[in-house]
């Protein structure tokens, strides 16, 4: 498990096939295990697969088009849903309460990507989670039907490897990390 962890990366190059049905609510579940303050669940989980990933795309792109207008972009915006087979959306569903801070629900949402991600590569897959300017679009929030206040947190994309990437070197812990005596 330790190894499985210390070796974790992402890699964008992702093909058929998907996970299935079942393996997908093993992700999904996943998601439901990740610590959560108060037991709020404060996000929610939008599996883009097949078709949808083509509205979607038309999301990317009039949001591309409204943001910039380069064409380039605009083309790009709108493959963006193909890079792999399923894309999992998730996003805040912040809730009021006394002792769990919109920090606090944010960081859960991220969790909760973490550990899809985290399952599928345990399944045998490979996935790469992404934000960028689509994470913050009004148009792109409300083609999945996510509301103003809430942030999506990330798109993460599923699929099998299609390319094995070199091993990739990390920094040590010694950089990040002091020790209080």
């Amino acid at each position: 498990m330790i190894d499985f962890l210390l070796q974790r990366q992402s890699n964008p190059n992702l093909t058929l096939p998907a996970p299935s049905e079942h393996e997908l609510e093993q992700l999904l579940q996943a998601a439901m295990s990740v610590p959560d303050h108060g037991g709020l669940t404060p996000f929610n989980i939008i599996v883009v697969k097949e078709e949808a990933r083509a509205s979607l795309g038309q999301a990317f792109k009039q949001s591309a088009q409204a943001n910039s207008g380069d064409e380039f972009k605009v083309t790009k915006a709108e493959k963006m849903p193909f890079r792999s087979p399923m894309m999992i959306v998730v996003a805040t569903n912040y809730q009021e309460h006394p002792k769990v801070p919109k920090e606090e629900q944010l960081i859960t949402a991220g969790c909760a990507v973490y550990a899809m991600q985290m399952a599928a590569v345990a399944l045998g897959y490979q996935a790469m989670w992404r934000t960028g300017d689509m994470a913050h679009c009004e148009i792109v929030k409300q083609s999945l039907n996510v509301a103003a206040e809430q942030d999506i947190v990330g798109y993460l994309y599923v699929g099998t490897e299609s390319k094995v990437l070199p091993s990739k070197s990390r920094k040590s812990f010694e950089t990040v990390t002091r020790y209080l005596d």
